[in-house]
């Protein structure tokens, strides 16, 4: 069963044509999300740090005036968050959340390229063995002869999922209070 009957992730195409997928590194694996889902990349900036958010939320930036958060896939994964260099960059994605639609900061070690894969080259994400839940992964493209990580950004960035980690936080201060 090719990966491209189980759903479209956020920002590739249904059609049997080949879609586009940025590249990028984190802790020296290769990922990919479809481009159309991306509206840009920024150099790495101070971040300003928000209480009570999950581990996974670095933050927030000020893009032209509107507050982005800002995610660090690393520690959504449950690993540890890469150290910033010069070729940190800042992603800025629109995500699916609901009735409408967010955006959303990812921080990534560093792109690499934009990539065309055919749906062909798209396998399923594998059963176990991954160190990252299954569910966050769209499918495994197969390029130049090794495999990306094609992530379902919707999934990964799902901000309902991420109130839901920072919630016990919230309610044990109320307990104590």
């Amino acid at each position: 069963m090719n990966a491209v009957t189980k759903g479209v992730p956020n920002g590739a195409r249904p059609a049997q044509e080949p879609a586009q997928y940025l590249t990028f590194m984190l802790a020296g694996e290769a990922f990919a999300i479809g481009i159309l889902c991306i509206k840009e990349i920024i150099e790495y900036a101070q971040l300003t740090a928000v209480p009570m958010m999950p581990d996974s939320v670095r933050g927030v930036i000020n893009l032209r005036g509107a507050v982005v958060p800002v995610m660090d896939p690393q520690a959504r994964f449950g690993r540890p968050p890469s150290p910033v260099t010069k070729r940190t960059c800042i992603v800025i994605v629109e995500v699916q959340a609901g009735d409408e639609r967010q955006v959303i900061g990812v921080v990534v070690d560093a792109v690499n390229e934009v990539i065309e894969i055919a749906p062909a080259d798209i396998e399923p994400p594998p059963a176990f063995g991954a160190r990252i839940r299954t569910d966050f992964i769209f499918g495994m493209g197969k390029v130049k002869g090794r495999f990306v990580i094609l992530l379902d950004v919707d999934r990964v960035l799902a901000m309902d999922e991420l109130g839901a980690l920072g919630e016990p936080a919230a309610e044990q201060e109320e307990a104590a209070a």
